[in-house]
């Protein structure tokens, strides 16, 4: 594969970091690291594939074969207990353990770790908040200064004849949808993430995944998630949000800075970014707060590094609370460290970026588990498409599905 970054130097302190396709902020932050470093380490860069599944494959092949070459690795946050549980990360040394998770969203902590070991540092921690069309809410007579509901938001977008903007493809973001809808009302997906295949339990045939159900299939049977909901992954809610049909979403981040661009090369009016407002993720229960999806990307050291002690380094740098705050600038990228969010310049130039910190503080990752992958490949195949979702059979039949694919007696 072809390397970015710094170029590898003749007295062998260069280290290679994984990272995924972004605007830059990855190799602006090798570049400066390196040159912080003092001669310590230099970063190159190598450049994973786009989507997560196939960053996944590729460093699972390599890790396999006892790859020295993988020194850091930007990884998505579910795969952390995979990739730990086959012995392909390096324990954090106890010298950065405190530093890598002081003033860290809970969320992200929380999910760098395995088996109570700390086995990545946070790098990003993303979430999603519930984005609006503040004449579509001022007319259904939604007071989006309060929590709101997804009846409440079901019921505005009926009575305007507007749109939910949601994730109804068969992807990922289908499992990060339904996992928010149940986290939200104090449910898990997986009672105990670190149990054995035989003995996982599951929360999905639960009173939490009938609501769920309820929510998922009623955006789908009522055509609120529009004509092609099924097939609707992030972008694409954007793209009909921002629509004359446009009325809510949820979705990440990403979404004001491709508002702002849309305005700046003219195929968005000024009038719709204007009329865009943002508020915490939707709650399932009133009075009880949303629990937003968690996402986002750890820093991980590869267990056959020839040089884990620059590489850790490495990761110390890259992630200080400066170099995440400009990140969060130059990408859209939220960081995981709260003080990043104080950074003046983010204030400046993002104006949601406390909404994301709230966000943050409430969000739930999906299930810490080294099958998360069969878990997920599982309810992408029951719970799709959203418009043949029955709260009634759904649950119950995903449930049998799952634990059947994760004990060998169904294949995915």
């Amino acid at each position: 594969m072809a390397l970015s970054g710094c170029q590898t130097d003749p007295g062998g302190n260069t280290i290679t970091w994984y990272i995924n396709p972004d605007n830059g902020g990855q190799d602006a932050l090798a570049e400066k690291c390196s040159a912080d470093s003092g001669g310590e380490y230099r970063i190159s860069t190598s450049v994973l594939p786009n989507d997560a599944e196939s960053q996944r494959e590729q460093l699972i092949r390599r890790l396999a074969s006892n790859d020295s070459s993988i020194d850091i690795m930007s990884l998505d946050t579910v795969y952390v207990p995979e990739f730990a549980n086959a012995g392909y990360l390096e324990p954090v040394p106890e010298e950065y353990t405190e530093s890598f998770t002081e003033d860290v969203i809970e969320a992200a902590a929380e999910s760098s770790y395995w088996e109570d070991e700390l086995v990545s540092a946070p790098l990003q921690a993303n979430t999603q908040i519930l984005w609006y069309r503040k004449s579509v809410a001022e007319a259904a007579g939604l007071d989006m200064s309060q929590p709101v509901t997804w009846d409440q938001i079901i019921e505005a977008a009926q009575s305007q004849e507007k749109e939910i903007g949601a994730q109804g493809i068969r992807a990922e973001s289908l499992t990060v949808w339904l996992n928010a809808l149940i986290e939200s009302q104090g449910g898990q997906i997986v009672a105990d993430p670190e149990a054995d295949p035989e003995e996982t339990e599951l929360g999905l045939d639960t009173p939490e995944g009938e609501k769920a159900a309820e929510i998922m299939s009623t955006i789908g049977k009522e055509g609120l998630g529009g004509p092609s909901f099924s097939n609707l992954d992030e972008n694409g809610a954007l793209l009909r949000f921002q629509g004359e049909n446009g009325g809510f979403m949820v979705n990440w981040p990403f979404v004001y800075s491709a508002l702002v661009a849309g305005v700046e090369d003219g195929s968005i009016d000024q009038a719709v970014l204007d009329d865009v407002g943002w508020a915490p993720y939707p709650a399932v229960e009133e009075g009880t707060p949303g629990a937003a999806p968690f996402g986002g990307v750890k820093l991980a050291v590869g267990a056959f590094s020839s040089n884990p002690e620059a590489a850790f380094a490495a990761v110390d740098c890259i992630r200080q609370p400066e170099n995440q705050a400009e990140y969060f600038i130059t990408d859209g990228l939220p960081p995981a460290t709260r003080a990043a969010f104080d950074d003046q310049a983010v204030q400046d130039e993002l104006p949601y970026a406390q909404a994301i910190l709230d966000s943050l503080e409430t969000a739930a990752s999906r299930p810490i588990s080294p099958y998360y992958s069969t878990i997920t490949g599982g309810i992408q195949r029951s719970w799709h498409p959203p418009a043949d979702i029955d709260p009634a059979t759904t649950p119950a039949e995903s449930t049998a599905l799952v634990l059947e694919i994760m004990r060998g007696e169904a294949l995915l």
